[in-house]
């Protein structure tokens, strides 16, 4: 699926491949003079949200979604426009701006004219859209013009980029379709990834190509950005920012690995700006033997726990050390589930599958998480009585990517449902789960790397991440260590003023460390404004 998204536009195509084939979606994202763009595995679609900074479009049915082209030629030379979904916009709301922001879509739709596997488009043939093949059965769509900074911000939990990153996240709307306050949109381009193949609206129609390896699923967008790079040449001279949180910053540092190499080999022309690993599952280990600490200096874990808590903790830690790490997972999981007994659930949520938990936050109970109320993530009793339920009360997030948004899309198939994680994908990557990643973490070492920690944060606890970073094979991490904290009050916007201190940063040449307070697992959710200041010092953007 393609998705361009801007303050002005917001563009989804939606491509079908052969069966047989991997299919992935894509979003793109204009603001103003920037795009936001993403990816992900899955159909393609064509969708677009209009909403003006300055005045925003409320989400209503007519004016919410809009699609439109956009010219390809300076004015002088542009040929008539017209809409891809017109829902009864005000012809007012078409400003000189639009205009050139609508340049993206048509460009898009120019760059799968003939050579997409399988393209489709309007009758008149001006708007076609395909994707590109990436590896066997696997197909990635390719998308249009970016600006001079783009993010590439992979969700957690190898999840849905384009509705829980986007929607629930960073994007320009939320989950109600209004606008978003701080979205990181003002500062950069946004690519969004359902990463691996078979969350979110991706799917794979012949199972082998389900990703088994984080390698595989890096390399799945490597490829990607191969094709955008030689279609784009303005992408080769933009900073790419990688930025993932949670599992998706193991396949950030993963993918960053496998561009920088590519870089290297010369078969991809772009420049990697930097790499963002926000609450990042880098080492399983670390936090693991983490967990019994942090939950007893903050009075969740009783003091006569601690002693088996940590003995699991040694036992996935021994698991990891002679590579068994689907027994490293299945110990670690039984670790989290002793922890929610002794806590009595200190945010402990099981997904939709029934297979995954993530303790978010420490000073939360079950149930009691705002943004995992609005996702698929359900407590074990919410579970039992879904299962037992022939229709309920889906989560908001995934009533709009099952109902608005996928009927606004029209291309993807009836027999597709949107899903923020999948057993199928959490059990293929089973054998790659718990590695660790900090060689690929200490590779990037060659380019910026910011690391964020949200301070309440339990499953990748900071003092578990502060173990990993220690151990980055990096020459300038002896100085990195020795250097004081700043900390970062952000009263300096006429928007936003806060006395008390919102973060740390410690930083020593090309590595950052954010130190993100009042913040569990998802920093851009709790501390909105302090992830947007943080994402824009990295991008070195002056969004407001």
């Amino acid at each position: 699926m393609c998705c361009l998204e801007s303050g002005l536009d917001m563009f989804h195509a939606s491509m079908c491949g052969p069966a047989g084939t991997l299919n992935t979606l894509l979003t793109l994202t204009n603001y103003n003079s920037t795009r936001h763009l993403s990816f992900l595995p899955g159909k393609q679609l064509t969708f677009l949200n209009r909403s003006s900074p300055k005045n925003p479009i409320a989400p209503g049915p007519a004016q919410q979604l809009l699609g439109r082209r956009s010219p390809l030629q300076p004015t002088a030379s542009r040929a008539p426009h017209r809409s891809l979904l017109r829902l009864g916009a005000p012809a007012s709301l078409f400003s000189a701006m639009e205009m050139r922001s609508m340049a993206l879509i048509c460009l898009l739709c120019c760059l799968f004219h003939d050579s997409a596997a399988i393209s489709t488009g309007t009758s008149d043939g001006m708007e076609r859209w395909g994707y590109a093949k990436t590896r066997p059965r696997n197909q990635l769509p390719r998308s249009s013009t970016l600006s001079s900074i783009s993010v590439i911000f992979l969700s957690e939990d190898g999840g849905s980029g384009v509705g829980r990153g986007n929607f629930l996240e960073i994007g320009p709307l939320d989950v109600n379709l209004k606008p978003r306050n701080w979205t990181w949109l003002h500062q950069a381009d946004l690519i969004f990834v359902d990463n691996p193949v078979g969350v979110g609206y991706s799917y794979a129609e012949d199972r082998s190509a389900v990703a088994t390896t984080d390698s595989q699923a890096a390399m799945d967008v490597t490829e990607v950005l191969k094709v955008l790079a030689r279609e784009l040449p303005t992408l080769q001279d933009s900073p790419l920012f990688l930025v993932g949180e949670s599992y998706g910053g193991k396949l950030a540092a993963m993918i960053g690995n496998s561009v920088l190499r590519a870089i290297h080999a010369g078969t991809l022309k772009l420049t990697l700006g930097g790499i963002v690993l926000g609450d990042s599952w880098i080492s399983s280990e670390d936090f693991s033997l983490s967990y019994a600490q942090l939950l007893h200096d903050v009075s969740r874990l009783i003091d006569n726990a601690v002693a088996d808590a940590n003995k699991m903790a040694e036992s996935v830690k021994n698991k990891i050390a002679v590579g068994q790490f689907a027994e490293a997972q299945k110990i670690w999981t039984d670790l989290l589930d002793f922890i929610d007994s002794k806590t009595d659930s200190v945010a402990i949520e099981f997904s939709a599958v029934g297979s995954f938990q993530n303790i978010y936050n420490f000073m939360l109970d079950t149930g009691m998480n705002p943004v995992l109320a609005r996702s698929p993530l359900l407590t074990r009793t919410q579970l039992m009585v879904q299962n037992n339920q022939s229709s309920g009360s889906a989560p908001t997030i995934d009533g709009i990517m099952n109902g608005i948004i996928k009927q606004k899309l029209k291309i993807i198939p009836k027999t597709v449902v949107w899903k923020e994680a999948t057993l199928e994908v959490y059990e293929a990557l089973a054998n790659d789960f718990m590695k660790p990643a900090i060689k690929e973490a200490s590779y990037q070492m060659s380019v910026n790397v910011t690391v964020y920690n949200g301070q309440l944060d339990v499953i990748c606890p900071t003092i578990g991440v502060e173990a990993w970073v220690n151990k980055l094979k990096w020459v300038g991490l002896k100085s990195f260590l020795s250097q004081s904290r700043q900390p970062l009050h952000y009263c300096d916007s006429d928007k936003y003023c806060s006395k008390a201190i919102k973060a740390y940063v410690r930083s020593h040449s090309n590595l950052r460390f954010y130190w993100i307070l009042g913040a569990g697992h998802m920093v851009p959710v709790d501390q909105p404004y302090a992830a947007f200041r943080m994402i824009g010092s990295v991008t070195k953007s002056l969004g407001k």
